[in-house]
């Protein structure tokens, strides 16, 4: 009997030691991308790699998994799935006006209250319907001033906190929960090829305020277009905003541009924010009602909507389901901010701050497990919740065991239709079109000098989900992409 029972317990001891070694070798980095992350010139040990099966237990590929790095942008992973979790897909920003004051034959003898509740998604289109609505509500003239009641976040939240020496440029905007156009100004260059004698190079704001002027001294160059950029500069001045009674006296901005710009380059976009959130929202008022036939010679005042005052309309934005596509699809850092304040606002207390958001998405992962173990992410900071950030941080396996917990909760569909699709849309649209694995994964990206990453979904070629993960932070962190796409192929194939 014992000789016949050593037989069968021999040969289960060969397939314990068999998978333990088969899983250890696969554990390891995959030969390509090891020979990339070499060519790059960055160490292993500035990398963290993870991937595993969306319905596994154990990584099949694991590097660093529980070293604490700088995500970079793919932290709106964890802002979204916890925004879309704890508000639900349906969730919806509601802006809001009061009349203070009472009207007769359509003039409101009183300010107009805008009462805003941080919509990150509220475009100069909405504020014209919000507009149009009000209009229709029966008030045509304004005899009083514009009051806008930001209360729904913390004052600080608005301050000027540049992460870069580029203060102007669009993703240093800061929240506010009366957010319009991302008060985003967006410069369209344009080239007369047939006039190069001349010089003619246009520059016009697509959304167009006069109280921005542009100085234009560029000037046609021949050549190829390359990295227009590099070929000019900009200054931006404001003229000093006043006081006065309570009254908020908002001054004109000059852009001025010098420089080359190359005729090969067709149409180009420079995205800046000149305006503070104030400004930009009231300039935009000024032009939207005047378009629509209103009257109105008041001033802006930021304060609390009086007990007094009366609402007339309110208005929605498109759901959060919707939304977070342009979060994560675009990497759009402004609107992440505005998600993480919104969740401390509907989660914890009033004024939102980002404090209170990240701790409401800390405890809301403790809440979640992955194969019985609870999402304790210890070495998670999160300091705006969009990755702009040289302070936040999260471990590869933490992200990935997040991304496993997504997938199989109830709103994966909405949380992964927000992710670039690779090769066809978003931050991933250019990246490995002729490509078998092209079309059938959802990755998001991060960059900033130092930090490289990509993070989603893998379907392989037996149609089997995997999760992936891999974030490098290094002097050459740049020069990865060839090693992230090795690895996006190898879980494709392997």
């Amino acid at each position: 009997m014992k000789k016949l029972l050593f037989a069968p317990i021999f040969k289960l001891g060969f397939i314990l030691v068999f998978i333990c070694v088969s899983f250890t070798a696969n554990a390891e980095l995959p030969s390509t991308v090891a020979e990339a992350l070499k060519k790059a010139g960055i160490p292993q040990d500035s990398v963290a790699v993870i991937v595993r099966a969306v319905d596994g237990t154990n990584p099949v590929v694991a590097l660093n998994g529980t070293k604490s790095l700088n995500p970079a942008s793919v932290m709106k992973l964890v802002t979204t799935n916890a925004a879309l979790d704890l508000l639900t897909p349906v969730y919806r920003w509601k802006t809001e006006i009061y009349q203070d004051g009472v009207v007769s034959n359509g003039v409101l003898a009183g300010n107009l209250i805008i009462k805003a509740y941080g919509d990150p998604s509220f475009k100069s289109q909405e504020f014209w319907r919000l507009l149009m609505g009000l209009q229709q509500a029966g008030i045509k003239e304004i005899k009083g001033n514009l009051m806008i009641d930001k209360s729904y976040f913390a004052k600080n939240v608005g301050t000027r906190n540049t992460f870069d020496d580029e203060t102007w440029r669009a993703y240093n905007a800061m929240p506010s929960a009366f957010l319009v156009n991302g008060r985003n100004t967006s410069f369209k260059f344009v080239a007369d090829a047939s006039d190069v004698n001349n010089n003619r190079v246009s520059i016009a704001q697509e959304f167009a305020l006069p109280e921005l002027q542009i100085i234009n001294n560029m000037k046609l160059t021949q050549g190829a277009c390359g990295e227009w950029r590099s070929h000019f500069g900009y200054t931006v001045k404001t003229k000093e905003a006043g006081l006065k009674n309570g009254e908020t006296k908002v001054g004109s901005t000059v852009a001025t541009f010098n420089g080359s710009f190359s005729p090969d380059c067709g149409e180009r976009y420079l995205e800046l924010s000149v305006f503070d959130d104030d400004q930009y929202a009231f300039y935009t008022f000024k032009k939207l009602w005047r378009e629509l036939g209103g009257k109105f010679s008041g001033q802006l005042q930021i304060q609390d909507t009086p007990v007094g005052a009366v609402k007339v309309i309110e208005q929605l934005s498109d759901p959060l389901g919707y939304v977070v596509r342009d979060i994560n699809k675009w990497s759009n850092n402004l609107m992440a901010r505005q998600l993480l304040l919104t969740i401390a606002a509907e989660k914890t207390s009033l004024p939102a701050n980002e404090a209170n958001g990240a701790a409401t998405i800390k405890t809301w992962l403790g809440s979640k497990s992955v194969n019985g173990s609870s999402l304790n992410f210890d070495e998670l900071v999160i300091e705006n919740g969009s990755g702009l950030s040289r302070t936040e941080r999260i471990s590869a396996e933490h992200l990935s065991q997040m991304l496993v917990s997504a997938y199989n909760s109830p709103v994966m569909p909405e949380f992964m239709s927000s992710l670039p699709i690779l090769s066809l849309d978003g931050t991933a649209m250019k990246r490995l079109k002729d490509s078998p694995v092209s079309a059938r994964a959802h990755l998001k990206t991060g960059s900033l000098d130092g930090v490289s990453s990509i993070a989603g979904y893998v379907l392989d070629n037996k149609n089997k989900r995997h999760v992936l993960v891999m974030i490098v932070n290094h002097a050459k962190a740049g020069a990865s992409k060839a090693a992230q796409d090795a690895l996006i192929e190898w879980t494709y194939n392997q």
